[in-house]
């Protein structure tokens, strides 16, 4: 099969003809009809987020939709020709906490597609059973890919807020998370404010349900702590500290802050002032299965948007090039 592999951190990848996977024990093995192309990737491309030990080969990728080709033994639920995702969880130990609370997405030693074991970015790709998505077979492939990471992200996201209809919820950050977590809390009814740096987002933002957008200019904290502004929840889809002081002037008293976004430099909180406001600082981590069905279900129900550029394979290195530029034109996806 054809496969993009990563062979040097940081070089482009190699297209290269690897041996298609063969399924085991509650395993499936699907062909792949798309795949997106998440900021994630560019992490593991670059070498900022390694596994213990590399998969062989190592192909990144883990927003895959495709058909059920092959069934290994011990598999339930699943026929020859069903579609199915491939999403970033491979599989979860299964025992600990996190996992027995269906919350297995904070399992601390989950194995990821793309990182830990072989991904998406190929023709075909071996998943877990049991994490595999199941997905109804009218949706367009290529739109579906970013749900199985950027969509139920984002919809984690807005869940772990606790977001209620008729709250006010800024979205820091209108990339492809953002948008979708846009999409989201306006479809709960909750007011929603979009904030990032470039108009054009902003634009999109509005089109898919932004009641308010604000421009992240030197000003925009002080705005935010003005009374139409102030907030019930801010969740932060841009990977930079700068969004923390304009959330922490936005939040209202018994708020909630969820960090969305990969931001591995420190912030700083005054617990004096978490007394006094009761606001809850809290983190999000891909989604759970059951988070993922819920996903699904919303998009097929009514599609959520975003803009998509399709790629070929070989146009990966690409879109991981210009993603770690921030200089993507929509949400990359590879179609088959």
């Amino acid at each position: 099969m054809n496969a993009a592999v990563l062979e040097t951190y940081g070089a482009p990848l190699q297209q290269r003809k690897v041996p298609v996977p063969q399924p085991g024990p509650g395993q499936i093995l699907i062909k792949l009809k798309a795949c997106g192309v998440c900021h994630s990737d560019v992490h593991i491309w670059k070498g900022y987020v390694r596994p213990p030990s590399d998969p062989s080969p190592f192909i990144p990728g883990h927003e895959g939709v495709g058909t059920v080709v092959a069934i290994g033994p011990h598999v339930t639920g699943w026929n020859i020709g069903a579609g199915a995702g491939v999403p970033w969880l491979h599989d979860t130990c299964r025992h600990c906490d996190e996992c027995n609370d269906g919350m297995e997405s904070f399992c601390q030693n989950q194995r990821a597609h793309g990182l830990n074991v072989p991904g998406a970015f190929a023709e075909y790709v071996v998943a877990d059973a049991a994490y595999a998505v199941p997905l109804p077979d009218h949706l367009d492939p290529v739109a579906l890919a970013p749900i199985m990471c950027a969509g139920v992200t984002a919809y984690g996201a807005v869940k772990r807020s606790a977001l209620r209809a008729g709250e006010t919820c800024a979205i820091f950050g209108c990339g492809g998370l953002g948008l979708y977590a846009v999409q989201i809390a306006a479809r709960l009814g909750a007011h929603v404010i979009a904030i990032d740096r470039d108009a054009a987002k902003l634009e999109l933002a509005r089109s898919y349900g932004a009641a308010t957008t604000l421009l992240a200019d030197g000003m925009f904290a002080e705005t935010l702590s003005t009374e139409p502004y102030r907030s019930h929840v801010c969740i932060n889809f841009a990977p930079t500290v700068a969004t923390w002081a304009p959330m922490i002037a936005a939040i209202r008293p018994r708020g909630r802050i969820v960090a969305a976004a990969l931001v591995s430099d420190p912030v700083p909180v005054s617990q004096e002032w978490l007394t006094a406001t009761g606001v809850v600082i809290t983190g999000t981590s891909v989604g759970t299965r059951k988070e993922m069905q819920e996903v699904v279900d919303l998009h097929a129900a009514k599609p959520l948007e975003n803009d998509i550029v399709a790629i070929t394979l070989g146009g990966v290195s690409g879109a991981l090039h210009d993603l770690n530029q921030g200089k993507a034109a929509g949400r990359f996806v590879i179609t088959y």
